[in-house]
C-alpha cells in the first residue's frame, strides 16, 4: 500500500509542476510579453519571488525525491510492471531540473538582479539581456517533458493497480 501512496505522490506533484510551467507557457509569459518594458521587468520580477514558496517548491523538489523513492519502493517489492514508467519519469524530470537550474533560474535571477524597475536607467535592455525569447524556448521544453514525465507516471499506477 505504501508503495502504492509514493507512487501517487510521485505523480500528484510532477502533474502540479507541470501544470505550473503550462501556465507560464500559455497565461504568463504570453501576457507579459505584451506590456511594456517597465510592466514585464516588474511583474516578472514579482512573480519570480513570490513562486520560491513552500508549496511550489515541495513540489518541484519532492517530485523526484517521490518518485526516486517509488522506484526503490518497486524493486525491493519485486513489482516491476511499472518500473520502466517509473524510471523514464525519473530521468525526465532530471532533465527539467537541469534545464531549470542552468537556464531558467539564472535569467529569473539577472532579471531580479537589475533592481527595482523604477531605478533602472534602460528598461529594455535588461528585458533584452533576461532573453525572453529564449526562456519561453526553455520553458515549452519544460512543459513537454514534466508533461510526459506525469504520463509515466499515471501509466505506472495503472500498471501497479493491475498488479495489486
Amino acid at each position: 500500500m505504501f508503495t502504492g501512496i509514493v507512487l501517487g505522490g510521485a505523480a500528484m506533484t510532477t502533474g502540479l509542476v507541470a501544470g505550473v510551467f503550462v501556465l507560464y507557457a500559455h497565461t504568463i509569459m504570453p501576457g507579459l510579453g505584451r506590456t511594456d518594458d517597465r510592466t514585464f521587468v516588474g511583474a516578472f520580477q514579482a512573480v519570480d519571488r513570490a513562486i520560491i514558496n513552500p508549496w511550489f517548491m515541495s513540489c518541484f523538489f519532492g517530485a523526484p525525491i517521490l518518485t526516486g523513492a517509488s522506484a526503490v519502493l518497486h524493486l525491493r517489492a519485486g513489482t516491476d510492471g511499472g518500473l520502466p514508467w517509473i524510471a523514464a519519469a525519473f530521468l525526465l524530470y532530471l532533465a527539467v531540473l537541469v534545464i531549470t537550474l542552468a537556464v531558467n533560474v539564472p535569467a529569473n535571477d539577472t532579471l531580479k538582479a537589475a533592481g527595482d524597475p523604477d531605478g533602472i536607467a534602460d528598461l529594455a535592455r535588461v528585458r533584452r539581456d533576461f532573453g525572453e525569447a529564449r526562456w519561453r524556448a526553455w520553458n515549452l521544453l519544460r512543459v513537454v517533458l514534466t508533461g510526459t514525465a506525469f504520463g509515466c507516471l499515471l501509466v505506472a499506477l495503472v500498471s501497479y493497480g493491475r498488479q495489486g
